[in-house]
């Protein structure tokens, strides 16, 4: 497959721009010129005294309603094709569900894989579902020309087509709490047949026997977002030698001291807003879609954290 022929999203936007943009620039040095030329020329020292009585022009006057008018038109005809472009996805497109949380993505194949990173295959077309979990995200790719809002409870998607391999920035474009700036990821565009392995990757039995990674599950689920390792505050409490500490926590509105043992932690994890650490707020999401065998990989990763 020729990833040239296909048509991508830079491909309904870039025109597109480029046409206003060179329409505007067109106006700009047009006006200026006569503005120009009409200071120079009939400035008050070259023409003291009025030399036309005239109070209209019929075709002048036709011109400057007819040019904007078509104009517009042309300008509205061009973007509304682009926008149908855009929400018309190609088919044999592959789906992929991404799911925003405070603060964090999510991508979800069709086989069950998920990941941190959009994985995507070169020169075919991608659908993106787009989910929230929690608040108003915006799902955007500037390299693709895409940015759609991602409302919880709403059916949105987004496609793109990355034409050649790399690595482009994905940004969450709504300011959805106070570490948006990090909702950071990116989109890992991979040769086709690179692609295939690695989406097969872990589809297998042999792989589903592997021992989770409890650093990398806590990274990919924006864990590390929220709570350093360093023992700095941060949104939430630090995670450097939690595990068997003395702390206090807000319990339906009153206060009492807990040690933070393998109960607490998972009760953190599968309920955040049952018991809230004193000085900080609730506002970490439920996971609801972590397995046990992942809870089970965070608390362990947790607990060896000194």
């Amino acid at each position: 497959m020729n990833p040239a022929r296909i048509m991508s999203t830079t491909d309904a936007i870039d025109p597109v721009f480029m046409f206003i943009f060179g329409a505007c620039l067109l106006l700009l040095i047009g006006i200026t010129a006569v503005m120009l030329f009409f200071v120079v020329r009939y400035h008050r020292s070259r023409a003291p005294e009025a030399t036309s009585h005239a109070d209209g022009n019929i075709w002048l006057e036709a011109v400057w309603i007819v040019l904007p008018t078509l104009l517009v038109l042309a300008m509205f005809y061009y973007g509304w094709a682009g926008y149908l472009s855009l929400r018309n996805v190609p088919a044999g497109a592959l789906e992929v569900t991404a799911t925003a949380r405070q603060w964090s993505w999510s991508f979800t194949y069709p086989n069950g894989r998920t990941s941190s990173k959009l994985y995507v295959p070169v020169g075919k077309p991608v659908k993106v579902n787009l989910v929230s979990q929690d608040v108003i995200h915006g799902f955007f790719l500037p390299a693709f020309r895409v940015k759609r809002d991602v409302v919880p409870g709403m059916k949105n998607h987004a496609w793109f087509v990355a034409t050649k391999t790399g690595s482009y920035d994905l940004f969450c474009s709504q300011y959805c709490g106070v570490n948006h700036s990090a909702m950071i990821s990116t989109v890992e565009a991979l040769p086709v047949k690179e692609f295939e392995e690695w989406l097969e990757h872990g589809a297998g039995g042999e792989d589903k026997n592997k021992r989770i990674d409890g650093k990398s599950l806590a990274q990919e689920k924006g864990c590390l977002g929220c709570h350093s390792l360093d023992g700095s505050p941060g949104v939430g409490p630090s995670f450097k030698g939690i595990y068997g500490r003395s702390t206090q926590v807000i319990t339906k509105g009153a206060e009492r001291t807990i040690m933070v043992d393998d109960a607490y932690l998972r009760k953190s994890i599968r309920d955040p807003h049952a018991d809230v650490v004193k000085g900080f707020q609730p506002i970490m999401p439920q996971f609801s879609d972590l397995t046990d065998d992942e809870v089970t990989a965070l608390v362990e990763y947790l607990e060896g954290i000194k």
